[in-house]
């Protein structure tokens, strides 16, 4: 994993925080505070654009859709792909959500 470069304190004390929020309204609440708008469009792009490749759509569509760009989009599937299953976690469970 990437991410394990950084591992520690600090990021064990983001991922506490983020796991203590409540419900959604805390999480724009915290948010808004720790990122900039940008940092957190991103985010919820990449995650637009997981689910969408995950559907099956096109880059041409997605692109249209989210505005990513094709290195985002090429970016973000080879993390759907071969990454640490973050992505696949996450969007099985908002599935499981929607029913």
């Amino acid at each position: 994993m990437q991410i394990d470069k950084l591992r520690g304190e600090q990021l064990d004390q983001l991922f506490d925080a983020i796991l203590s929020l409540k419900n959604r309204e805390e999480c724009y609440q915290f948010f808004d505070d720790i990122a900039t708008m940008s940092e957190v469009h991103s985010i919820a792009q990449r995650l637009q654009v997981a689910k969408m490749l995950r559907e099956g759509y096109t880059y041409n569509v997605i692109e249209e859709e989210t505005n990513a760009s094709t290195a985002t989009i090429s970016r973000v599937r080879r993390f759907v792909n071969y990454g640490s299953d973050g992505y696949q976690i996450v969007l099985d469970r908002l599935i499981d959500m929607e029913t």
